[in-house]
C-alpha cells in the first residue's frame, strides 16, 4: 500500500448530481457500504452480511429508504426489497457527495493491545483520516505475524468500514499491512512525518500548515524508545508535543488529530 490510498474510484461516479457536502442522516435513513460496484440503476442483491443487518437486526420493513455507497465517493438512494428471507434494493438516485476533510493525514499507530486499535482506527475514521498504518514498535504489547496479522487487518478494514457507514464518508480509508517502524521509515522518505513524543521539540500548534499529505505517528503504551526516536529523527521526523500532559497511546493520535482537523481541516 502507497501511504495515504484510500479506496476509491470518483471516476465511476458519472451520472450524479452536482457534487455538494450536505449534511448526512438528517433523517435517519439507514446507510450501508456495498461491497461490490454498484450499477447505475435496477435491482441489486444485498450480501447476505449486510441483509442480516438490515432484516435482522435494524428489523427494516419493505420499502423502507436505504442509502448505499460502494468506496468510489458515491452515494445512492434506494429502497429495500424484502422476498422470504433475502433483501434487495431497488437503486434510486446517485449523488457525488463528498464528506472528505481538505487535509490529507496518515495516521501511523504502533500497535496497542486489547481492544484499543479497534477504538482507535474506529474514531480515526471519524475524525477523517485517509489511511491508518499499523507499525510495530519495539514497546508494542501486541505482537502480530503472518495469517494472524492478515486476520487482523482485515478486521481493522472493516472496523473502518463500519465507520464509513456511521459518520457519511463515501470514501474509506485503507488500513494498510502491519510493518515494523524501519520498514515504515524507509519506504515514506518523502512524507512530511509528525512524530508525537513528549519532550517534542515544539507545540503542534507552532508547525506551519502543511502543504500535502501529514503524517502522524503515534507510539506504543510503553512510548517510543531511544533507538526509535533517533531513527525516526535521522528518516526527517518531526517532533511535536500535545502540551506538559502525557496521553495514553489510544488518546494521543485522536487528540492531535482533532487539532489538526481545527486548525486546518473542517472543523
Amino acid at each position: 500500500m502507497q501511504a495515504g490510498t484510500a479506496i476509491r474510484g470518483q471516476d465511476r461516479c458519472q451520472d450524479v448530481s452536482p457534487a455538494n457536502t450536505r449534511a448526512y442522516n438528517l433523517t435517519m435513513i439507514s446507510r450501508f457500504h456495498f461491497s461490490s460496484v454498484l450499477p447505475q440503476d435496477g435491482e441489486v442483491a444485498l450480501p447476505e452480511a449486510l441483509a442480516h443487518h438490515a432484516l435482522r437486526v435494524l428489523r427494516l420493513r419493505e420499502d423502507e429508504p436505504l442509502l448505499l455507497f460502494d468506496g468510489s465517493g458515491c452515494e445512492v438512494e434506494a429502497r429495500l426489497v424484502i422476498r422470504g428471507k433475502h433483501g434487495f434494493a431497488q437503486l434510486g438516485a446517485r449523488h457525488a457527495i463528498s464528506r472528505e476533510s481538505p487535509l490529507q493525514v496518515v495516521l501511523v499507530q504502533s500497535l496497542a493491545s486489547g481492544d484499543k486499535m479497534d477504538w482507535i482506527v474506529q474514531k480515526a475514521v471519524e475524525l477523517g483520516v485517509t489511511a491508518v498504518i499499523p507499525v510495530q514498535a519495539e514497546r508494542s504489547v501486541l505482537r502480530l505475524a503472518g495469517e494472524r496479522a492478515d486476520k487482523r487487518r482485515a478486521h481493522w478494514q472493516q472496523i473502518a468500514v463500519s465507520a464509513c457507514e456511521q459518520c457519511g464518508r463515501n470514501t474509506v480509508p485503507e488500513v494498510g499491512p502491519l510493518q515494523p517502524l524501519a520498514a515504515y521509515l524507509d519506504g515514506a522518505r518523502e512524507a512530511h512525518k509528525l512524530i508525537l513524543a513528549p519532550g517534542g521539540e515544539r507545540p503542534l500548534v507552532e508547525q506551519p500548515r502543511p502543504a500535502a499529505e501529514v503524517h502522524l505517528m503515534i507510539g506504543p503504551e510503553g512510548g517510543w524508545s531511544d533507538a526509535e526516536l533517533a531513527a525516526c529523527h535521522g528518516a526527517g521526523c518531526i517532533a511535536v508535543g500535545l502540551g506538559p500532559r502525557i496521553l495514553r497511546t489510544e488518546t494521543a493520535g485522536l487528540a492531535a488529530l482533532a487539532a489538526l482537523q481545527a486548525r486546518w481541516g473542517d472543523f
